[in-house]
């Protein structure tokens, strides 16, 4: 058989149910980190600035541990950020959670940071130096808040982190100043303020994401609107091309058959041996329009497809029974390979399919064989069409499921229609039993058709799909 040079695919190609949430959720971690770019640096300068405010105040040693442990988490920020840059910009939105979910531990590292920031200063330096504190502590857990609402995950992590170590630093400062100073009798109070911007901080991180998710959806849904539209014209454009091929064809194809048809009728009174000739015709006549036909069918939605299983056994030999005394009678050898299995799909459509391609390779090999088998794979069954035949070029192997197309200078397609490989098209998209091919020019080529299962819902939904 053929040794395959060139390649290519009808495979369809389903659009996700989850497509639309999967976009936006990417989107969203994408401008989530367009926002975020650089604001690390902000934040280590805080973190140097808060220092340097409470250096006097303060033995040393805590201040630098403390600066040692938030700079190292700024060095973490700006790492992942790094990574992102390098590795994710770009990539799907599979990707971008992947990341979002992986690196979140640095937003987290730094909220437990600034969180124990408050261990430094709370009632332990002057009040002005608390109440700057303070402000940059409520400034650090507000500014990055129209960034990280766009992913809530990583939102609730640092809020609830930052606000959850503030809470616990200033309980176990209020313990230490209740035992120092036991008059100190309204500290209680003091983790009110915090909860509560703790809560709003929340509750406007949600509105802010339901308001950035609901544009993005917008968004999506018209860059759809548009695509479909676009494809729609492009459709009805090529819908006309084919009209104008499709009357040319039948007229150029048909005149032929009919011509011969009524020349053989005037002689048939002298000349009686004839009749096979007309019978040829006839055939020929048939031929065309029962492929017109099912081409037809199947564009208007007209097809009902009655899915069942199907015995790969019995639908290999009822071809064999079909097609070998084609073969044969050009002096072909004719093979059929069979491995045992079934699949559900639509009996007299898949014969179709896989009859079209036997009758092609059949027709375009002067000479070798042509071989029926069906195998099985890590994918599932599929049945393989091999032939020595005259085969197709790489330029052509595409063009070749469009309806009435013919191989220019192609020997054996003059007295083809085109129309058999974009019947195996239009099936294989319904059935979905992806078919792809493989040729060498002057060596030969081999179909193959993937007999996965077909769901009779999603089918007659292709078929009704086609009308529009």
């Amino acid at each position: 058989m053929a040794t395959a040079a060139s390649i290519t695919s009808l495979t369809p190609v389903p659009a996700s149910a989850d497509e639309a949430e999967a976009w936006v959720r990417g989107e969203l971690i994408r401008s989530l980190m367009r926002s975020a770019r650089g604001s690390y640096l902000v934040s280590g300068t805080l973190m140097v600035g808060m220092a340097a405010l409470n250096w006097s105040a303060l033995p040393r040693w805590e201040v630098l541990t403390w600066l040692t442990a938030g700079l190292i988490s700024m060095a973490c920020r700006a790492w992942a950020a790094r990574v992102y840059a390098v590795r994710y910009v770009g990539r799907s939105a599979l990707a971008q959670q992947q990341y979002a979910d992986r690196y979140a531990f640095v937003w987290t590292a730094s909220a437990f940071v600034w969180g124990l920031s408050v261990l430094l200063f709370f009632e332990r330096v002057p009040q002005v130096n608390q109440f700057i504190s303070w402000l940059v502590i409520a400034g650090v857990a507000t500014s990055p808040l129209n960034g990280l609402a766009l992913h809530p995950p990583l939102l609730k992590r640092f809020v609830n982190t930052l606000f959850a170590t503030v809470l616990g630093s200033v309980l176990v400062r209020l313990v230490v100043i209740n035992l120092e100073h036991p008059q100190f009798q309204y500290g209680f109070l003091l983790p009110i303020l915090p909860t509560l911007h703790w809560y709003l901080l929340l509750r406007a991180g949600h509105h802010i994401h339901e308001t950035a998710r609901n544009s993005l959806e917008l968004l999506f849904h018209n860059h759809i609107l548009i695509k479909s539209l676009t494809q729609q014209r492009q459709a009805a454009v090529a819908a006309v091309a084919m009209k104008n091929r499709f009357l040319a064809s039948a007229a150029h194809d048909m005149r032929q058959p009919v011509l011969a048809l009524s020349l053989y009728a005037d002689w048939l009174r002298n000349e009686p041996e004839l009749a096979p000739k007309i019978v040829r015709a006839t055939h020929a006549v048939n031929a065309l329009f029962d492929s017109m036909f099912d081409l037809a069918r199947i564009d208007s939605g007209q097809v009902r497809l009655h899915i069942e299983r199907v015995d790969i056994a019995e639908l290999l030999q009822d071809l064999e029974l079909q097609y070998r005394p084609v073969a044969e009678s050009k002096g072909l050898d004719f093979r059929v390979h069979v491995t045992e299995g079934s699949f559900l799909t639509d009996p007299i459509r898949v014969r179709r399919m896989i009859g079209n391609l036997l009758a092609n390779a059949i027709k375009y090999t002067p000479e070798g064989g042509v071989l029926l088998a069906s195998r099985r794979t890590r994918e599932g069954m599929r049945v393989e069409v091999w032939d020595t035949g005259i085969g197709i070029a790489p330029e052509h192997l595409r063009d070749v499921f469009l309806e009435f197309y013919k191989v220019a200078d192609h020997a054996g397609t003059s007295d083809g229609f085109g129309l058999g490989l974009a019947i195996v098209a239009r099936l294989s998209h319904v059935l979905g039993h992806p078919v792809s091919v493989r040729s060498r020019l002057g060596s030969g080529s081999v179909f193959r058709v993937a007999l996965h299962d077909a769901d009779e819902a999603v089918a007659q939904a292709r078929v009704s799909a086609a009308v529009g």
